[in-house]
């Protein structure tokens, strides 16, 4: 059963997914630069994919799976360390 995204929306510090099962997930706008960085504008330009398996900002070059977010995982492409955490 694969899950998929609803709708997204932002607080200062957390990326809030509603998903089509009637969850909401929140992950820290940290675990993702590219977001941390942005304007509330490119912010809300997010693109939910036609199956909702994906969420993708075109101006930021930011791609979120909603599986990665389920399991957990931020940004693949920075390297997190325990002390930071």
């Amino acid at each position: 059963m694969n899950i998929s995204a609803k709708t997204i929306r932002f607080d200062d510090a957390t990326l809030w997914v509603d998903l089509q099962d009637g969850r909401t997930v929140g992950v820290p706008i940290a675990w993702f630069p590219r977001l941390r960085n942005a304007t509330p504008q490119q912010r809300a330009a997010c693109e939910i994919s036609g199956s909702g398996l994906g969420l993708h900002w075109e101006a930021l070059d930011e791609d979120i799976s909603v599986a990665g977010l389920l399991e957990g995982r931020g940004d693949a492409s920075v390297r997190h360390s325990a002390a930071a955490e």
